[in-house]
């Protein structure tokens, strides 16, 4: 019997090309520092915090989207930024998993009745200080989010297709202590996905997709 090919941009896809991914060596290495080679803001002399997030995929059946947030303008640390949801993982969190599962509930109301987790993507180091493991889970609607108001201030799907499409993955800067700092852009409508959040979705694109 011959046998189907997922339709492009369905779980069935995303699920195949997870399965059929590179092997990780330990020479891999992803992070800000691949577009920032020798930075100076990178030379820290405290060790990496530990974090996890969530990179939610919605399965619609046909054409998957990614969930993202708009992280609260009154937040001290990347005000107003489009985020995953997640946070750092604490000791009482059994695995990243587990930290990036609790983050979701915590931050939009995504209960793991919903989420089915598939894996992790490798490790993204920060320049900000932070590893972070990025989880790859599809979510099944129908769902309903609630916004934790003092982290949130907005929730909003992104199709996977565009965000795996490199024409939309812009090289950007931005001065940073006078001097410049690269990272990706990923302008959709009105939305600003940029950062490590952009970077984490390029790992993604590279990873499965590239």
């Amino acid at each position: 019997m011959d046998q189907v090919t997922p339709t492009p941009f369905s779980i069935a896809d995303l699920r195949a090309r997870f399965a059929a991914q590179p092997q990780a060596h330990a020479g891999d290495d992803y992070g800000d520092h691949r577009f920032n080679p020798g930075h100076p803001r990178l030379h820290r002399a405290k060790p990496l915090r530990d974090a996890a997030v969530l990179i939610p995929i919605v399965d619609h059946q046909g054409d998957a989207t990614v969930l993202l947030t708009k992280r609260a303008e009154t937040l001290r640390n990347h005000s107003g930024q489009v985020a995953f949801p997640g946070g750092t993982i604490d000791p009482t969190d059994a695995s990243p998993e587990a930290a990036a599962l609790r983050e979701a509930f915590e931050e939009i109301g995504l209960g793991r009745d919903h989420i089915e987790v598939i894996g992790r993507m490798p490790d993204y180091v920060a320049g900000s200080g932070y590893r972070i493991a990025p989880v790859l889970g599809i979510v099944r609607p129908p769902f309903q989010l609630t916004l934790n108001a003092e982290e949130v201030d907005l929730a909003f799907e992104v199709p996977l297709r565009f965000l795996m499409d490199p024409a939309n993955h812009i090289r950007d800067s931005r001065i940073w202590n006078d001097l410049e700092w690269f990272f990706y852009d990923m302008p959709y409508g009105d939305r600003r996905i940029w950062g490590v959040t952009a970077g984490i979705i390029r790992t993604l694109y590279e990873r499965l997709y590239g």
